[in-house]
């Protein structure tokens, strides 16, 4: 079950979403070697490129091995969108994500991520701009709507067709809802039966069961993981092969979770420093071991601990 995107084909159609402060480098070579068709970049400000930000070159950093990988663009400049999108082509990425879902405060404030879609002549814009302006396939992530009252998602998944982009991926849930309330995968079906590009579901995917019940409710072509992957790279070997043989595979064993623990670390510190990387990495602890017998007493301990050193050591006792 292969998903082709433009010119790009992925050996399976289930994807890990962008997310910011988690998909980062470590965290998707992971997902990718427990077999994500696909793995996405932390969405990136067009305007922070654009003035050479040292942060936001880091999240650009990409690795052979993690490829097919799609990165994600956030702005709401026409003309700026497309010279950046321009420019970074050469990168190696093999996908162009255009980020119209992003429900924070700050991103919407500032008329990007969701706001987008409260003006759907901006968006054609953009996407007839920056699409002309790249060979690579570009593709578009956006909600249901920005709220209850202004539902779009097919209106902007066939303004997106029309504009030049290759498929689209939609979160069955509003702005307003952010994550909460039940995601409508109603308006998924809908979008599929709207347009004849790719469509990717997105929303409350939180087990392989979940995910063949989106395709089989949707008739989607793929399948968005986000949450439901964090502190569990497994989710994607579990899915592709539900998928492929109709059996589930067995949840990992507290052995494999600890190895993958200490992995993670080790490269989240290589990556990022020790400091950052530690840091980082007591909120992957926390999503790793939730559930397991005396994670909150680990959780408590972590907190406090500096060095890799001191997070291998504490692993070990588990």
């Amino acid at each position: 079950m292969t998903l082709k995107i433009g010119s790009v084909e992925l050996p399976n159609p289930v994807i890990l979403a962008p997310m910011a402060g988690v998909s980062d480098l470590p965290f998707r070579l992971l997902c990718r070697e427990q077999g994500a068709g696909l793995v996405c970049m932390e969405m990136v400000s067009a305007k922070a490129i654009a003035y050479h930000n040292k942060n936001t070159e880091k999240l650009m950093e990409t690795r052979e091995q993690e490829r097919p990988v799609s990165l994600q663009l956030f702005g709401s400049e026409p003309d700026l969108m497309a010279e950046i999108a321009a420019q970074i082509e050469e990168r190696p990425f093999d996908i162009l994500d255009i980020n119209m879902g992003c429900p924070v405060p700050k991103i919407v404030g500032n008329g990007e991520g969701s706001a987008l879609m409260k003006n759907p002549r901006l968006i054609e814009e953009i996407i007839t701009k920056v699409s002309r302006a790249i060979k690579k396939p570009l593709t578009v992530k956006f909600r249901k709507g920005f709220d209850d009252d202004h539902v779009n998602a097919v209106e902007i998944a066939k303004i997106a067709e029309a504009s030049g982009a290759a498929a689209v991926a939609i979160h069955g849930r509003t702005r307003e809802q952010y994550y909460s309330g039940k995601a409508d995968w109603e308006i998924i079906r809908q979008v599929k039966e709207a347009v004849s590009i790719p469509v990717i579901g997105n929303g409350d995917v939180d087990s392989p069961e979940k995910v063949r019940a989106l395709l089989d409710a949707t008739g989607c072509d793929g399948v968005m993981i986000g949450r439901a992957a964090r502190g569990n790279p497994w989710i994607f070997h579990r899915v592709s092969e539900y998928l492929k043989t109709g059996k589930l595979p067995d949840k990992p064993s507290r052995e494999e979770i600890k190895a993958m623990m200490l992995r993670h670390a080790r490269m989240q510190v290589e990556h990022k420093g020790d400091y950052t990387g530690i840091r980082e990495m007591r909120k992957h602890i926390s999503w790793y071991t939730t559930g397991l017998p005396g994670s909150a007493k680990l959780r408590g301990r972590i907190n406090s601990v500096e060095s890799l050193e001191e997070m291998e050591a504490l692993l070990r006792e588990m």
